[in-house]
């Protein structure tokens, strides 16, 4: 049902079988850094705290995370990024939504706007697909893995909104508030999380199949190839099966 949770389930199978973990790296340091402006101790920053998490999953040693911190704050010299969103639309009109992270901002709009134009896309102005999307929790848990009851039982109690069948896996979303606290709680019932973040959601799928569906996902690769982009979010809904493929 859910192109996102789908993706992000691919991503993390890549991400364990074609050794890209320095751009993991790179996305996760500039992500700390930026949380760390706002203060760099996590019990009080919950941005910085989640992005420690994230970094910590991806087994981050700990002093890189503490010197992005440092970066973050002043106490190091670093480059000073700047973060926005970009919207554009994909192969069969499905919604695109970006976060940035850059330090030359030109540069990096040039280089998206290419990207979509290559890629069967088209970038679009401002506000045109990000109403699109809801900010959610979202934890994805191995159907092999959890029974719906047992899962739903520790999920529900912890403050998760609804639990999605998503073919192979659950889907559980929260809202950001909860979201730390649901994550924690499924752990602790020893639940497999096969990824979990928090994101944008949309309100609705367009399914595409055949040529819009190989072209969207060449599209959604060269943004994830693209060291400015931050997180990719989308609306679209593919086969299994085909997305399954491009792990291969």
């Amino acid at each position: 049902m859910s192109g996102h949770s789908k993706w992000a389930t691919i991503k993390h199978k890549k991400g364990a079988l074609d050794a890209k973990r320095g751009k993991i790296f790179t996305r996760l340091i500039k992500e700390i850094s930026i949380a760390a402006k706002n203060g760099g101790d996590p019990d009080t920053n919950p941005r910085l705290r989640g992005a420690i998490l994230a970094a910590k999953s991806e087994n981050m040693p700990a002093d890189n995370i503490k010197r992005a911190i440092q970066r973050g704050t002043g106490e190091l010299p670093g480059a000073n990024y700047e973060e926005f969103s970009l919207e554009g639309y994909g192969p069969g009109g499905v919604a695109v939504l970006l976060d940035i992270n850059t330090d030359n901002r030109n540069r990096t709009v040039s280089e998206i706007r290419h990207a979509f134009g290559k890629n069967g896309g088209n970038m679009a102005d401002a506000g045109a697909v990000s109403y699109m999307f809801h900010k959610k929790g979202d934890i994805v848990i191995p159907k092999a893995k959890a029974k719906e009851d047992d899962l739903m039982a520790v999920a529900l109690e912890a403050g998760a909104e609804d639990i999605r069948d998503d073919g192979d896996d659950w889907e559980v979303l929260t809202e950001t508030s909860a979201y730390e606290a649901v994550l924690d709680a499924i752990k602790k019932a020893g639940f497999e999380v096969t990824s979990s973040s928090v994101t944008m959601i949309p309100q609705n799928y367009i399914k595409l199949e055949g040529a819009h569906a190989a072209t969207m996902i060449r599209l959604m690769e060269a943004f994830e190839e693209h060291d400015d982009v931050q997180n990719v979010h989308s609306n679209f809904d593919i086969d299994q099966k085909l997305l399954e493929e491009v792990a291969g």
